[in-house]
């Protein structure tokens, strides 16, 4: 913005006689007042700070907000970004009619005018970062939360203010070191039917939306979850996006950085640095329109499909990976003889929709349809609800561009066609019904056939030959049923690669022993360290067990999860081969007198927080809800950096919409097991976090849960713990053996912590992304525990490492410690 000369004069005899005090740390400045380089504000939760700064070694000054008690610099918002003053002589001028000048001393570079006089104008510096100017109404006459740079913060309206014409948009920093304009924009637009686009300067980079009333078409990462929640707001007067933080102490943000990422971060206190949380550019899918008009994107291989009736417009191009032409119909459109529409499911809607009715009107599905076929250039259309009406509908006019299959979260989408494709796609169906209608009656009758050939052969043969048939016929059954009912979707090792890999599965290769079978270690003809988990031949259990461990974990991918790398299935042998980790085993460590001295106290929070986000992965984050149900040291291995990895999922449960679920089969670990688990069969993830909080203690304590002794009472660890803490002296329950030095909050944080995931409730203990937010920032206030379950031994005596598999039939006894892999 420019100046007349008579007001550039004005302002110069106005920043010389109004000085702010040299020393002030008040969150306002009255009219008549100077803020001079080296005076700041702070707002009154001391949360943030207005004042001039310098990034890194450049001598350029700024005038923004940054968070006060971050150490780097952490700059959420810059008046002058583009206008940097080359020396110490900045300064912000605020008249007695409630203007706003900055002026590097000789010139003014950016200010804030007013359209009229106020009365007792003063600028304030609020504790969610904005920086507003009232006057005596209290009214917001001009705040910066209306002029984001690179950073959106809770309460932050990204979007459109209707009345007044201000669209707010996030524009990224040319670098990490510069706050000038940089090439990214992040903004919402068009207010119709409003979506979220990434451009880099006018070309479109990433988009998503439009929004359908829970989150924007094709973004899972922007719809409601533990850490942060999304809002949009459709109004007369505005059309945003913002978001909010349930507990007001975590330090969060998103921004747009100078590569174009759009990232959410929240402060983490115990290692003092930014947490990525989020990052809404998932995969190549993301990019803009990257398979042209009409071509579907998929986040496999290859990443581009022509929808159904439709063919690449140039096939060389696509044989060469080359989808930017897009794909064309293969039956043209008649809009006067009768066109029709094809239903696809979980998609990324389009771009360039068109809002049908207003906010007030809605349409049915039917009648939007009915108004789609009388334009002819109509090619798709939808309904969702983005102004809160109970739906909207949305038309799409000319090619439909950036599409993608989005199996989580995806939106219905209406695509016209011609008839003729229509009855193709029709006779194709009908075609696949008389085929399958085929194939099921003959797998019918052929079964029958071979049942009464097995059966002649059962009742003619003799016993022996007969038992050897049967077991034949049972290894093949369980052979296929395992390759094929699992859906692997790993790699199958032969048996002759495994058994030299472990020196034909020789005693020195043993590594350990389990209820499953033995475990060896062995070298892959690669070169490759690893584990091999064998089921045992002689045992008549295990086999579901197995079948489940390779289904669950095959499917799943965190660094605190052990790593599958494939499986052995021939004749009666059944293996799992796993990713080494040459350091064993947490018990191998923790319960050991001699090595429990290697776990400082870091590298046991390290490993609190770690499992922590493991279990948050397989309960909330993974593409199957899992519980895990046999949560124990001896089951969290460690790499060679110590980092824990989560293994042995053969009694581990997919868990569906339901809250709990209950079993007859009770299987698990004495000592780690809840009690609504072990006494009643109700498992949930609250079932696991009830282990993980006697893990938690275990590893302040280095002592075990079960078989715990104290020479004053008959309690267990947990009861132990309690009753330290109700005493006031949770630290008495530190391993005496760290010798490091130690942060005594985060060792009682970790406790109270470990109290909360052992109460005997279970809708009192926390959710496992609760139990991470409250180890991972110590601002957060955590509630006191209630008095945990199973606080004494349920019976006395026996392997203090022994599972149980049904807590009512002693006879299955079972050992599923494996040791090291």
């Amino acid at each position: 913005m420019k100046f007349s000369f008579s007001l550039v004069i004005y302002y110069v005899f106005t920043s010389l006689a109004f000085q702010i005090p040299s020393a002030t740390a008040a969150d306002t400045l009255a009219a008549n007042n100077t803020l001079k380089d080296g005076q700041t504000l702070v707002s009154s939760g001391q949360r943030f700070e207005f004042g001039f700064f310098s990034l890194g070694s450049s001598s350029r000054r700024y005038l923004g907000i940054w968070y006060k008690n971050i150490n780097p610099l952490t700059v959420v918002w810059v008046a002058n970004r583009d206008d940097p003053i080359t020396s110490s002589s900045g300064s912000l001028v605020f008249n007695p009619q409630g203007a706003l000048s900055l002026s590097n001393g000789t010139v003014f570079i950016w200010f804030v005018n007013v359209t009229r006089a106020l009365s007792n104008p003063v600028l304030q510096l609020l504790d969610n970062g904005n920086l507003v100017l009232t006057g005596d109404g209290g009214d917001y006459l001009w705040q910066s939360f209306d002029y984001i740079t690179d950073t959106l913060l809770p309460g932050m309206k990204l979007g459109w203010n209707l009345k007044t014409g201000l669209k707010r948009d996030m524009t990224s920093w040319l670098s990490s070191d510069d706050p000038a304009t940089g090439e990214f924009t992040f903004s919402l637009d068009p207010p119709e039917a409003p979506e979220l686009v990434l451009r880099k300067g006018d070309q479109k980079e990433y988009r998503w939306g439009p929004w359908d009333g829970v989150r924007f078409s094709g973004s899972n990462e922007l719809r409601p979850n533990p850490v942060y929640t999304p809002e949009f707001n459709s109004s007369r007067e505005e059309i945003y996006y913002t978001f909010k933080v349930d507990d007001s102490s975590i330090l969060s943000r998103f921004i747009v950085t100078s590569q174009g990422l759009l990232q959410y971060l929240t402060w983490t206190n115990h290692s003092n640095e930014w947490a990525l949380m989020v990052t809404l550019q998932r995969d190549s899918c993301d990019r803009y329109e990257s398979c042209g008009p009409y071509g579907n994107c998929y986040a496999d291989d290859p990443n581009c499909r022509c929808l159904r009736g439709f063919t690449p417009k140039s096939p060389e191009s696509w044989r060469l990976i080359d989808w930017s032409d897009g794909c064309v119909r293969k039956r043209g459109l008649d809009c006067q003889n009768g066109d029709g529409f094809v239903k696809y499911d979980r998609m990324k809607l389009p771009d360039n929709s068109h809002l049908v009715t207003n906010r007030n009107f809605s349409l049915s599905l039917e009648e939007c349809e009915a108004e789609c076929l009388k334009n002819c250039s109509c090619m798709a259309y939808t309904k969702i609800d983005i102004h809160g009406n109970g739906g909207d509908c949305v038309m799409w006019f000319g090619d439909l561009v950036d599409m993608k299959y989005f199996p989580n979260g995806g939106s219905n989408l209406y695509i016209r066609m011609a008839q003729a494709e229509l009855e193709s796609i029709a006779d194709a169906k009908r075609k696949k019904r008389v085929k399958v209608a085929a194939l099921i009656t003959m797998s019918i009758v052929l079964g029958m056939l071979l049942g009464v050939l097995v059966w002649r052969i059962y009742l003619t043969r003799k016993a022996k030959i007969r038992r050897a048939a049967i077991s034949e016929n049972n290894s093949y059954r369980d052979t296929n049923d395992e390759t094929q009912e699992g859906d692997l979707e790993l790699p199958l090792f032969g048996l002759d690669v495994v058994s030299a890999a472990t020196n034909k599965f020789s005693f020195e290769k043993k590594i350990g022993e389990g209820g499953f079978g033995p475990v060896y270690k062995g070298v892959l003809p690669t070169g490759q360290e690893v584990a091999v988990k064998r089921l045992s031949q002689n045992s008549g259990q295990g086999l579901r067990e197995f079948k489940n461990e390779v289904i669950l974990i095959s499917k799943l991918q965190h660094r605190n999860l052990v790593k599958l790398l494939g499986c052995c299935i021939q004749g009666e042998e059944r293996m799992l081969i796993y990713e080494y980790q040459p350091n064993k085993s947490l018990d191998q460590f923790l319960f050991d007198k001699t090595r429990r001295k290697f776990l400082t106290w870091k590298k046991r929070f390290d490993i609190v927080i770690g499992i922590a986000r493991g279990l948050l992965y397989l309960h909330q984050d993974s593409r199957l809800r899992i519980i895990h149900r046999d949560l124990k040291a001896s089951n969290i291995l460690l790499d060679g950096e110590m980092n824990p990895k989560i293994s042995d999922f053969g009694i581990a449960r997919i868990f569906g919409e339901k809250t709990q679920e209950m079993t007859k089969r009770v299987i698990g670990t004495y000592g780690y097991m809840s009690p609504e688990y072990a006494m009643g069969g109700h498992f949930s993830v609250k079932s696991d976090v009830f282990s993980y909080g006697v893990l938690v203690l275990e590893i302040v304590s280095g002592k075990k849960n079960w078989g715990f002794y104290h020479p004053d009472h008959d309690l267990n660890l947990l009861g132990h713990t309690w009753k330290l803490w109700n005493e006031g002296n949770p630290l008495e329950l530190m391993d005496e053996l760290m010798e490091d030095t130690i942060s005594e909050n985060e060792v009682v944080r970790c406790i109270q912590v470990g109290l909360l995931c052992v109460q005997q409730r279970m809708e009192d203990r926390p959710t496992m992304s609760s139990v991470l937010l409250m180890l991972s920032n110590e601002s957060i206030m955590v509630p006191q525990p209630k008095e945990p379950g199973f606080c004494t031994e349920i019976s006395s005596g026996g392997d203090t490492s022994s599972s149980v598999n049904n807590l009512h039939t002693a006879n299955e006894l079972t050992v599923t410690d494996l040791g090291g892999r």
